[in-house]
């Protein structure tokens, strides 16, 4: 795969990435350092919660959706970090056994007056289980290094 770009990156453009099977030690053992709740942590206290049974933290579901995203395509892009996140929603419980991967959706592009040498690629990324249900989405301007540095706008 050819490096990535800002120059590489259209608005409209879908891809996916992943097949990351959730287990219900690594819900745990995530839980137990990060998100200590019920239902993070132990399947018979998560019965009587409101999602009835174990499932991720919703923290753990955007470190797994960041690892998928960095594996299918940021590791081998100019990418140089981000600002923000912009929103993130929880949307279903994401449960032991589940095979996620991630939809990359490119909303928009935009190129900062003052700095030459990047752009903003405005990215809804959306979390599937293993049926294809979205189980979370959010929506980021990733920094994406510029192939060739554009003339400095005045």
């Amino acid at each position: 795969m050819a490096r990535l770009y800002f120059e590489d990156f259209v608005v409209g453009h879908v891809a996916e990435y992943g097949d990351k099977l959730v287990t219900p030690e690594e819900i745990k053992e995530f839980a137990s350092e990060f998100d200590p709740q019920p239902m993070h942590l132990d399947e018979e206290a998560a019965k009587k919660t409101m999602v009835g049974g174990l499932c991720a933290s919703g923290w753990h579901t955007c470190c797994m959706m960041m690892r998928i995203v960095a594996d299918g395509y940021l590791l081998n892009s100019s990418s140089m970090g981000a600002p923000g996140v912009d929103e993130i929603r929880w949307l279903a419980p994401v449960r032991p056994g589940d095979r996620l991967r991630v939809r990359t959706t490119i909303l928009d592009l935009r190129e900062p007056k003052s700095r030459p040498d990047f752009g903003f690629v405005r990215t809804k990324f959306e979390v599937l289980n293993t049926t294809g249900d979205v189980v979370m989405h959010s929506t980021t301007n990733m920094m994406m290094g510029r192939r060739t540095p554009r003339p400095v706008q005045a």
